[in-house]
């Protein structure tokens, strides 16, 4: 007997933008500024402690669906190390998860019901729209401002609604590097404060912002806090995408909700990697360094990038450069010229518009600079040659 067709529930989704940018770099030999992916490895000291526990006996086996003991109570130590704020409870308000995407997911599914809205500012990471689909949840997008994509709290305001379940923010940005201000976080509370609307935080680069400027997190506002879910990123931090290990801060009534979808998600994590991470993370050095580290980075690829027609626009944290076409390429569009980049000049980056739920094009692509000076200075030769 023949199948029934397929009912896809997303007929409109594809490959993502960065699967398919990273394919064609490797079709064509480009320099793969596309994928936010270093291509330098993690701390020694963190792949030595990984070695270790690796060939430890018992910890090949399942941790706790919450994640190590040890590990969420070195969380909590940092947590409150980090941002001056009492220490979340390591037993009830901390989740270890495959990667902060396997937490969002598991945010969305577990506090989303069927025609609830969720607000996304955009240009906004693709996972979002998405994954708030797939719970029956409907997007409501509001954009970020041009050129500095800093939030229109007037029009966030204008979108609320009774139907309004949550609130996703994304701070340090990507694809745009923007960061929220505390002033901000007390707009957005002011919004709330007589809502039932909780927020996702999704703040993986954290500990990227620059130019002395400290990274602002909702755990620092007391009432945001009340209602929030604040994802965090090991893989981010420690140069360790492929290891996808992340976390979730979260009242414990929040976290209660978490953990029900997350042990049917992943259940655990890498009970190793978990045991490795346990044994860095006091060792504060390794993500104080960051801002100095990525800020140096960032100053060396605009340098590079000065004496091309590319237009700059300002990175305030993350690890990405967005940068204007137009004077490059007036009558082309965004998706098209990351395909030229990449086929004609070696250099494969992402187009905006793939953050945009509608394929809003302004004339802009993103470029990662997570990558060794070697490679920064090769993708700029590429460019200027072109």
């Amino acid at each position: 007997m023949a199948l029934l067709p397929l009912r896809s529930k997303l007929p409109d989704v594809g490959t993502s933008i960065f699967s398919v940018m990273t394919q064609l770099a490797q079709e064509h030999g480009a320099i793969n500024l596309a994928q936010g992916f270093p291509d330098y490895d993690p701390p020694q000291s963190l792949l030595d402690a990984f070695a270790r526990h690796v060939s430890t006996p018992g910890h090949q086996q399942y941790a706790p669906m919450p994640g190590l003991p040890r590990l969420r109570e070195a969380i909590s130590q940092k947590t409150a190390h980090v941002y001056d704020v009492p220490a979340p409870d390591p037993a009830t308000e901390i989740t270890v998860t495959s990667g902060a995407t396997e937490a969002l997911y598991a945010v969305l599914a577990a506090v989303v019901h069927p025609g609830d809205e969720v607000l996304v500012l955009e240009p906004a990471y693709d996972l979002y729209g998405p994954a708030i689909r797939l719970q029956g949840g409907v997007p409501v997008y509001v954009p970020l401002t041009l050129p500095d994509f800093r939030p229109d709290w007037n029009r966030v305001a204008e979108a609320l609604s009774p139907r309004t379940r949550l609130l996703m923010l994304n701070t340090p940005n990507n694809p745009t590097g923007a960061t929220l201000t505390p002033e901000d976080l007390d707009t957005l509370a002011g919004l709330l404060r007589d809502t039932d609307t909780l927020v996702l935080s999704d703040e993986v680069y954290e500990h990227m912002v620059f130019d002395g400027q400290p990274h602002h997190s909702v755990l620092q506002h007391a009432e945001l806090r009340e209602r929030a879910f604040v994802l965090s990123s090991f893989g981010k931090t420690y140069h360790a995408t492929g290891w996808k290990v992340g976390y979730c801060v979260a009242p414990a009534a929040l976290t209660t909700e978490l953990r029900r979808v997350h042990q049917f998600v992943t259940f655990s994590v890498s009970t190793p990697a978990q045991h490795a991470l346990a044994d860095v993370l006091p060792d504060t050095s390794l993500y104080e360094t960051l801002p100095a580290f990525y800020q140096q980075k960032r100053d060396l690829f605009r340098d590079l990038l000065a004496l091309t027609r590319f237009r700059l626009l300002p990175v305030q944290g993350a690890y990405f450069q967005v940068a204007d076409f137009r004077e490059l390429a007036p009558d082309t569009d965004d998706v098209t010229f990351a395909r030229r980049l990449t086929q004609e000049t070696g250099v494969a980056v992402v187009p905006i518009s793939a953050f945009y739920h509608n394929g809003q094009d302004h004339g802009l692509v993103r470029f990662c600079f997570a990558k060794q000076e070697a490679t920064l200075r090769a993708a700029a030769a590429r460019l200027l040659a072109s």
